[in-house]
C-alpha cells in the first residue's frame, strides 16, 4: 500500500496541470494584467457585469465628461468597470470570471485619457 500511495504522488507531481490553469494568466506572474469583457458577451451581460462592479468600485470615471466615457459603449465601459473591480480586489485571476465572460490580457488598453491601471 505504502509503494502504491508513493507511486501516486509522484505522478500527481509530474503531472501536466490542467488545461484551465494552462491558459489562465495568473496575476502573480510578473506580467502586468488587464480584466476586459469578452467581445461576445451578450449586452444583458456586460449592464450586468457594469452593475455589479460599480456597486463595490468608484465608477465614476464612466460618467460623462470623464476620461472613460468615450468611446461610449457597453463593451468599453463593462472592461473599463470590470478591471477596476479586478485590481481593486487584488488581481486574482478569479476577480475577472464575471460568469465567465471575463477576460484577462497583457495589453494594456488604455484609450487616450482613460488610463486602465
Amino acid at each position: 500500500m505504502g509503494a502504491l500511495l508513493l507511486v501516486v504522488l509522484l505522478f500527481l507531481s509530474s503531472a501536466t496541470p490542467h488545461s484551465y490553469a494552462s491558459s489562465v494568466v495568473h496575476s502573480n506572474d510578473t506580467q502586468k494584467t488587464w480584466c476586459i469583457a469578452k467581445p461576445s458577451s451578450e449586452e444583458s451581460i456586460l449592464i450586468a457585469n457594469i452593475n455589479y462592479a460599480c456597486s463595490q468600485v468608484d465608477c465614476r470615471i464612466l460618467q460623462k465628461g470623464c476620461p472613460c466615457f468615450i468611446p461610449n459603449n457597453l463593451i468599453n465601459h463593462a472592461s473599463i468597470a470590470m478591471n477596476l473591480y479586478y485590481h481593486s480586489k487584488g488581481s486574482n485571476h478569479w476577480n475577472c470570471y464575471f460568469g465567465n465572460s471575463g477576460l484577462l490580457v497583457v495589453t494594456n488598453l488604455s484609450y487616450g485619457s482613460c488610463i486602465y491601471e
